[in-house]
């Protein structure tokens, strides 16, 4: 498989993406890349559950480039195609996860905590892979009293399972596995599945503001 192709997704060579990977050319390290391409991509893009596309348009690396948000997906594909772009091997990684904090309107709308698909990163670095999330913004952590996830591709960095309160914030329900390009279908059938009424109210719309 290839991880580091670019494509109709990881659109790496579109100068939208050559606009934010241009101010890390100068890093001499792929560890150093690696690290400040995550503090990028999780500090400029907020965090945001109640954005979500069901076109393959929008999870175009180039197309969340241009927004000020992003979904879990959003910013993990968008992390994706930095890395790619340096020849760093990455790929998209989707889970089931539950949300215990600050659920009461996310709740009304899915009628659920449950996120499906929650979405990752792998990262092959020193001969081995090891999963991040650039989904929670700085602000974000603070706001919720949760250690800020900081990855320097050395080791694992994933949503936290508590706060700074020890109150529960995550629980991961299922893991999906990981996909060489983005799984569209998969993505549209697992949001179906888990939530068939916001499916058929937005199935037809180009991006659901939940």
């Amino acid at each position: 498989m290839n991880y580091t192709a670019n494509t109709y997704y990881f659109d790496y060579e579109n100068p939208v993406i050559n606009n934010i990977t241009k101010d890390f050319k100068h890093l001499n390290s792929k560890q150093k890349i690696i690290e400040s391409l995550y503090i990028k991509i999780r500090d400029n893009w907020r965090y945001t559950p109640f954005n979500i596309g069901l076109t393959k348009a929008h999870f175009k690396a180039s197309t969340i480039a241009k927004k000020t948000d992003g979904h879990c997906i959003d910013k993990a594909i968008l992390y994706i195609t930095c890395l790619r772009a340096f020849n760093i091997p990455a790929r998209l990684h989707l889970a089931k996860v539950s949300n215990h904090i600050a659920t009461e309107r996310l709740e009304k709308i899915i009628g659920t905590n449950e996120l499906a698909p929650h979405g990752l990163v792998d990262v092959f670095y020193n001969k081995k892979w090891v999963k991040c999330s650039p989904a929670f913004n700085i602000e974000l952590c603070k706001l919720y009293n949760v250690d800020v996830l900081d990855f320097d591709g050395t080791n694992d960095a994933v949503l936290q399972e508590y706060n700074k309160d020890d109150h529960k914030f995550m629980t991961y329900i299922e893991d999906y596995g990981h996909f060489e390009d983005v799984p569209f279908n998969f993505i549209k059938a697992t949001f179906q599945k888990n939530y068939p009424k916001l499916y058929e109210q937005f199935k037809d719309k180009t991006e659901m503001s939940l």
